[in-house]
């Protein structure tokens, strides 16, 4: 069993370590920090969704912008867009699943804003959805993945597309980047 531990930290190492050596997608983590400071500049907001692990993962990096990182600040504008399980499961029930985040960017987003869909397979319908809805609306779109970048690769602004097809993988990977950018934007916007 310490062989099988070990062989899936080394696996979550491999893919963290293919992030690092990925020129685009560090470059693309700095110039997503540079739109969340602009953004933040500008009075606007962050917008997070997701479905099931992602969802958690969305709520996560919501809550490190609201609150707090490492820095004792301001809290930031930024929200899950799941949260509110009346809104959530009326809109399924009356309209679908597919609606959820459509509905709620149509009410909340504002050009300027930004929304990050977090999907593993880059293929969550109610995501590409709420994409389409950002990108009328004027919103900055900001897609976390797995490897291909799915259907969502199409809308997205800026993609960070986590080079594995294993959805742990890409959900730890998330994690680290959301974390980085999170950091990075705290210590630029309030230097």
């Amino acid at each position: 069993m310490q062989d099988k531990i070990k062989n899936i930290l080394q696996t979550s190492i491999q893919v963290k370590q293919q992030v690092l050596e990925n020129a685009d997608l560090v470059a693309t983590m700095q110039a997503v920090v540079d739109e969340i400071v602009a953004c933040f500049k500008h009075d606007g907001k962050l917008l997070f969704c997701g479905n099931g692990g992602s969802a958690a993962d969305a709520q996560h990096l919501a809550a490190e912008f609201s609150g707090r990182f490492y820095t004792d600040r301001e809290p930031l504008d930024a929200e899950a867009l799941h949260v509110n399980t009346s809104y959530l499961t009326a809109v399924a029930n009356d309209y679908s699943y597919n609606e959820v985040y459509a509905r709620i960017v149509k009410a909340k987003g504002r050009k300027g804003d930004i929304l990050f869909g977090l999907s593993t397979s880059g293929n969550s319908s109610n995501i590409i959805e709420a994409f389409k809805v950002a990108k009328e609306r004027g919103l900055i779109i900001v897609g976390f993945t797995g490897e291909t970048g799915g259907k969502m690769r199409e809308y997205c602004d800026f993609l960070i597309n986590i080079p594995s097809t294993d959805t742990p993988r890409i959900q730890e990977c998330h994690i680290t980047v959301g974390h980085i950018i999170c950091q990075l934007v705290e210590e630029r916007f309030f230097s």
